[in-house]
């Protein structure tokens, strides 16, 4: 069974400029990700997706394999992930390459283990479609997110299943927030996305599950992974 990692990352970037290559405790952010991958005893081959080439000369040197640079149309900040996947996995498997999973890591979301990547593989089976990642949300639906109807007023997100007022956070049925950390498909079911099939998810700790989409995200990761070293 071949397991191919692709990661990818699009030269702009609104909230931090150039953060895929920004140094982040003296290395290109992307580093650590193709890191993680490499070592992961479950992937075979890993594959990095970009439009820019300063990105994709970073890339190979960290260990990646970069076919080919990403068409503009697919480096847009509109531009869903899963056709950049697609394309990329499609143009591998023109050199010959048979593909039965694909696992795709964020590269802003470093503070992922290579054992949270190993458990998300196993997670994928013969009932399961594509495995995500999350974490259980700061806040509940059912407790204490609202929305605002048609007419200006606001009520809550969700009721609960048996229709009665959930009381306290406690009692809320439980809920993630993906963090999209890791995705793993079949290589038969990557074209479902994450909604048209049968999902599951595994569950990882808050505290790497930042997801670098801001300065202060930037610096949060910064401390942690201090923290992390400091620690041992």
């Amino acid at each position: 069974m071949t397991t191919v990692c692709t990661i990818c990352a699009r030269g702009g970037s609104v909230g931090v400029p150039r953060k895929n290559i920004r140094l982040l405790r003296g290395r290109p952010l992307i580093a650590h990700t193709i890191e993680q991958a490499l070592a992961c005893p479950e992937i075979d081959r890993v594959f990095f997706s970009t439009d820019d080439p300063e990105i994709a000369e970073i890339a190979a040197a960290c260990g990646a394999e970069v076919p080919c640079l990403r068409p503009a149309e697919l480096a847009t900040s509109q531009a869903g992930k899963l056709p950049v996947i697609e394309h990329l996995v499609a143009h591998v498997e023109t050199g010959g390459l048979q593909i039965d999973r694909v696992v795709d890591l964020d590269p802003t979301s470093p503070l992922r283990r290579v054992s949270d990547i190993s458990a998300a593989i196993a997670m994928l089976d013969d009932q399961t479609d594509v495995v995500i990642t999350g974490y259980h949300a700061d806040k509940n639906p059912y407790f204490n997110m609202v929305e605002q109807r048609l007419d200006g007023c606001v009520q809550m997100v969700k009721t609960a299943p048996d229709g009665q007022r959930v009381l306290s956070r406690q009692a809320a049925p439980p809920v993630w927030a993906m963090n999209g950390s890791v995705y793993v498909w079949h290589r038969a079911t990557l074209s479902y996305g994450v909604w048209s099939g049968r999902v599951r998810l595994y569950d990882m700790p808050r505290e790497r599950s930042v997801d670098i989409d801001s300065e202060i995200d930037f610096r949060l990761v910064e401390m942690l992974m201090q923290e992390a070293a400091a620690a041992g």
